[in-house]
C-alpha cells in the first residue's frame, strides 16, 4: 500500500477540529525565556543561538531544553515563506523569534510541518520590518485530527510526520553530500590549475587579454527582450533586445556589494556595470580562463576599494599573472572542472537539481497531507 492510500484510509471520516495556536490546552507558548544578548557579550560554546531565520552563533548556556517550534516574531527572511524553525535539546534563543510546543495532544513536529504552510501575511503588523506580535500569532488556527480520540489523533499526527520527515532527511542527506562534493571540487580545481616554477609559462592578462567595459543603461532604456543584462552579481538584472557581447564572455563585475564576482557565459549578453576578458584564444581557452579567475575568487574580493560603494578596477588585473600550460592541457582541465561544475552547481541536473526535485516533493505532500478544510474558530474560554 503507498504511503499516500495509507493516509486516505487513516483520514477516512476522520473529524478536524481547529483549535487557537493559543489554546493551552494544546499549546505552550514559551517566550518568557527569550533572551537576546549582543554578539560582543555573548560568551562561545556549544549551544546553538536562534534568531528569526537561522542559527546565528555558538554559545554557552542555554534559555530551552526540550522540542520546540521558533516562529519569527520580525525580521523573517521571506513573508511568503515565512521562517519556522525547529529546534530540539538545549537552546538560546533571542527575542526575535516566538518559541511554542505542543503538549500531550499535539505532536510538536506535526505543528512545525504545519505551520510551514501557514499564510502569515494575514497576522503580520507594520510596515518595513513586518512584526508577528505575540496577540497575533495565538489567534493562528491549527488542526487537530480526531479530537474526541487523543491515542487516535496522536497516531495520525505521527504518520503524517513520519512521511514528511522521510522527504527531509533525503534532502538533508543530499545537501550533505553537495557540500562535500563542493569542497572536493575546490580542492581538485586548486590541484589543477597550481603549476610548478619552471613547468608552464606565465604572462600578465594584461599581455594575453583584452579587457572591455560594459556600457551604461538603466531598466527604463531596455526594450522587452529575452538577452540577460549582466551587470554586478551573479544575476542578470534585467533583460534586452540586444547584446553587446556574443560567445564565451568572462565578466568580472565592476562595483556594489558583487564587486569581482567573476562569472562565464556562453550566449548573447549586454554587459553593462562590469568589465569582460577576452583572452588571446591562440594561447589560451576562454573557460580555462574562467576557471583560474573563479579559483583566486576570493583573492579578487580582496582587491575592492573603497568604502561607501566597493570597486575592482580594470588596470589591477592587467598585471595579474596567469599560467599557461598547452591547449591540449587547458582543455583537459577544463573538461574535468566541467564535470564537478554540473555536479555542484547545475541546476537543470547533478546534485543542485535533485535537491529541487525532492523539496517539491516534500512540499507536495506537505500540502497534500496538511490542507485540511478549515472552519472559523472563536478562542476557549
Amino acid at each position: 500500500m503507498s504511503e499516500l492510500s495509507f493516509m486516505e484510509k487513516l483520514l477516512d471520516g476522520v473529524e478536524v477540529e481547529w483549535r487557537l495556536l493559543g489554546d493551552e490546552s494544546f499549546v505552550e507558548v514559551a517566550n518568557r525565556g527569550r533572551k537576546p544578548v549582543k554578539a560582543s557579550l555573548r560568551i562561545s560554546g556549544n549551544t546553538p543561538y536562534y534568531g528569526a531565520n537561522n542559527i546565528q552563533d555558538y554559545v554557552d548556556g542555554h534559555t530551552h531544553d526540550g522540542e520546540y517550534v521558533l516562529i519569527a516574531e520580525d525580521g523573517s527572511a521571506s513573508l511568503e515563506k515565512y521562517s519556522i524553525q525547529y529546534a530540539t535539546g538545549k537552546f538560546w534563543a533571542n527575542n526575535h523569534v516566538h518559541v511554542v510546543r505542543g503538549k500531550s495532544g499535539l505532536n510538536t513536529r506535526f505543528l512545525f510541518h504545519y505551520l510551514s504552510i501557514v499564510n502569515f501575511i494575514p497576522h503580520l503588523s507594520g510596515g518595513g520590518r513586518a512584526k508577528l506580535t505575540k496577540g497575533k500569532m495565538v489567534e493562528i488556527p491549527i488542526p487537530i485530527p480526531c479530537p474526541d480520540n487523543p491515542e487516535k489523533s496522536l497516531t495520525i499526527q505521527a504518520e503524517i510526520v513520519r512521511i514528511l520527515d522521510a522527504f527531509t532527511e533525503l534532502t538533508t542527506e543530499l545537501t550533505t553530500e553537495l557540500t562535500l562534493r563542493k569542497k572536493q571540487y575546490g580542492y581538485y580545481r586548486e590541484q589543477l590549475l597550481s603549476f610548478e616554477a619552471g613547468e608552464v609559462k606565465w604572462k600578465t592578462l594584461g599581455e594575453v587579454a583584452i579587457f572591455r567595459r560594459g556600457t551604461a543603461i538603466t531598466k527604463k532604456q531596455t526594450t522587452a527582450g529575452d538577452i540577460p543584462v549582466v551587470a554586478n552579481g551573479p544575476v542578470p538584472t534585467y533583460s534586452h533586445n540586444e547584446s553587446n557581447r556574443e560567445g564565451e564572455t568572462i565578466v568580472i563585475a565592476r562595483s556594489g556589494a558583487y564587486a569581482g564576482y567573476v562569472s562565464y557565459w556562453n550566449q548573447p549578453i549586454f554587459l553593462t556595470d562590469a568589465f569582460s576578458v577576452q583572452p588571446d584564444t591562440d594561447v589560451l581557452d576562454p573557460k580555462y580562463v574562467y576557471y583560474f579567475l573563479q579559483n583566486k575568487q576570493d583573492h579578487i574580493h580582496s582587491m575592492k576599494k573603497g568604502a561607501g560603494v566597493p570597486h575592482v578596477r580594470v588596470k589591477e588585473f592587467d598585471s595579474y599573472n596567469i599560467p599557461i600550460p598547452s591547449l591540449t592541457e587547458q582543455k583537459r582541465i577544463v573538461a574535468i572542472l566541467d564535470n564537478f561544475d554540473t555536479l555542484t552547481n547545475s541546476i537543470s541536473e547533478g546534485l543542485p537539481r535533485e535537491i529541487e526535485l525532492r523539496t517539491k516533493q516534500y512540499e507536495y505532500y506537505r500540502d497534500l497531507l496538511l490542507r485540511f478544510p478549515q472552519k472559523e474558530v472563536e478562542a476557549s474560554a
